[in-house]
């Protein structure tokens, strides 16, 4: 333990010298009239990238190029470093007789980190390397940090989350998660908009807890002096424009349920909601399956993807089967066979599942059946419709068996990707179930849903037949990605203080 003690204040020792270097250099700068951070702007005329694709339309020509120092490698009087800025990373070339001797006497003192401008013209060094060989640099910002060393990274995952301006700089593969991020989100909205659907935006604090069963964080507005709900879902308010005539909406917006953290969760989460007028939960599994498919061959290039150690494919065609048949198929138990609550909660406990914390109904022993023992066998993309009525309070329930609703689930290696139905546009029956939320919430169920009187209000003028579907946009880049951390595909996850 005293050995550990020992490292960690030599490494804090050496790290403070370091930071007192710099922060000399800067020091030096500036009394000197050079202070690096009165620099405004720098006119760049080219990308690192841009110049290494088209070598032969730059080879000779005048650039001017910008980025962070991130090696740097002295050879005499001519220095090497590699400059790394939006697009990639190229290589300079300072020669002591091309530039200033007071530039290049600065650019001795340059440190890894440190961001530049340099102008000169585009070359191939004698190992065929493209570069450009400087003829006038500048320093734009000071970096007062060292960077974490260049073959290693950032080791410390905690640390990744904490400071993702540090992990981005060092870390190409992050930069990329990111950056596949943005592609399919650009890519969901170009889906919707050319499917005729419209973009809105509705509010994030809400009167009511609704929309789904989750427990909310809850905050208070001081000049209406109440409580207030961050959102758990957009649904209600979209389905709200539904009665109102707009057929075809969607929102791509951040939720918060007050809920446990894991590789899967995070309390503030982003989602896309749509909802269709005169179309139906199967309508939305088309919709669905052509939605990631189309992702994956614009953005991957092709349908396969390798997620939590899987080969998955993510061509067309996925799998189909309610959830009856998929405990049928995967525990051998027919509950379409199973008459009466207590038949089924007996049937569900023979076989090791916990009903203790569920209400003893036929369509809870359905539902935690596979929960508990089949949900973690999926891992192809399987939808699994017709989920019991007990665990769906919005969807509309099934004119064949009036125990389940038209509703599915998309699981691709045990993880929920997405959640749809046949909306219930009956006010009087979406009534009765508001009221069955309620008693649970005032039995203590947190997660309980809200009576919305104006929810029921907008019911009875009339909603018609709609398809809806919430996607969970995290769970999809991680998938794209091949992240196994939602952690990994948010910029800035929650985290604990360092301090607390």
């Amino acid at each position: 333990m005293s050995e550990v003690k020992n490292q960690n204040g030599e490494q804090e020792q050496e790290l403070s010298e370091i930071l007192q270097v710099r922060r000399d250099k800067l020091a030096a700068l500036q009394q000197e009239g050079r202070d690096p951070f009165q620099q405004t702007k720098f006119a760049r005329t080219a990308w690192s990238e841009e110049i290494k694709t088209d070598y032969e339309g730059f080879e000779n020509k005048q650039v001017s190029v910008a980025g962070r120092i991130m090696s740097k490698r002295g050879m005499g009087k001519a220095i090497f470093c590699h400059i790394k800025d939006d697009k990639g990373q190229i290589q300079l070339y300072i020669r002591a007789d091309a530039v200033s001797q007071q530039e290049f006497a600065d650019f001795r003192k340059y440190d890894i980190g440190d961001i530049i401008g340099v102008s000169g013209y585009v070359f191939k060094t004698k190992t065929e390397e493209i570069s450009v060989h400087v003829e006038k640099v500048t320093l734009l910002a000071k970096s007062l940090r060292p960077l974490p060393e260049k073959f290693h990274g950032m080791t410390n995952t905690e640390l990744k989350y904490r400071q993702r301006y540090v992990d981005l700089i060092m870390s190409d593969e992050s930069r990329r998660n990111f950056e596949i991020r943005s592609r399919f989100v650009s890519y969901l909205r170009r889906f919707l908009d050319g499917r005729g659907y419209m973009e809105v935006e509705t509010p994030v604090l809400n009167t009511i807890s609704g929309g789904a069963t989750a427990r909310p964080f809850i905050t208070h507005h001081n000049t209406l002096d109440m409580d207030m709900f961050l959102r758990i879902a957009t649904e209600l308010n979209l389905k709200r424009l539904i009665v109102g005539g707009i057929e075809r909406v969607y929102e791509i917006g951040r939720q918060f349920r007050n809920e446990g953290m894991d590789t899967k969760h995070n309390p503030e989460f982003t989602t896309v909601e749509l909802y269709e007028s005169y179309a139906d939960f199967n309508d939305m599994m088309d919709l669905f399956e052509d939605l990631l498919s189309g992702a994956a061959m614009e953005i991957l290039g092709g349908y396969d993807v390798t997620w939590q150690g899987h080969e998955v494919s993510l061509a067309p065609g996925f799998r189909r089967m309610t959830m009856a048949e998929a405990v049928k198929e995967y525990l051998g138990l027919d509950f379409m066979a199973i008459e009466g609550d207590e038949a089924a909660v007996q049937a569900a406990k023979s076989i090791g599942v916990d009903m203790d914390k569920v209400e003893p109904t036929w369509g809870h022993a359905l539902y935690e059946c596979f929960d508990q023992k089949v949900e973690e066998k999926l891992i192809q993309p399987t939808f699994i419709t017709m989920h019991p009525v007990d665990v769906s309070p919005l969807a509309k329930r099934s004119p064949k068996d009036p125990r389940l609703t038209e509703r599915f689930e998309l699981f691709i290696c045990a993880s929920e990707m997405g959640n749809a139905f046949s909306e219930l546009n009956d006010p009087i029956d979406q009534k009765q179930r508001f009221l069955k939320q309620v008693e649970l919430r005032a039995k203590g169920d947190e997660e309980a849903g809200m009576m919305d009187d104006d929810f029921i209000n907008a019911l009875e003028y009339g909603m018609p037949p709609t398809g809806g579907l919430g996607i969970g946009i995290d769970r999809c880049v991680m998938l794209l990605t091949g992240c196994n951390s939602i952690r990994d595909v948010i910029l800035f996850p929650t985290m604990r203080p360092e301090n607390s």
